[in-house]
């Protein structure tokens, strides 16, 4: 039980790091292209770990 609380915990934070940085990607979008396409692909990385945790997360339950 310990191990499916830590997944969600974890699950969440990786969620809102990335709902941040995707907003982070979408303000400066027209600003200053750099740090846009920095917070994109922090955000894919990132998403890329969310879909592992999912998985690892969707194994555990079996």
């Amino acid at each position: 039980m310990y191990y499916k609380n830590q997944f969600i915990a974890y699950k969440k934070h990786l969620l809102d790091r990335y709902a941040s940085l995707v907003e982070k990607s979408d303000n400066y979008r027209f600003e200053d292209e750099a740090k846009s396409d920095l917070a994109a692909f922090k955000a894919m990385k990132l998403l890329e770990k969310i879909n592992q945790v999912q998985y690892l997360d969707r194994e555990f339950t079996m």
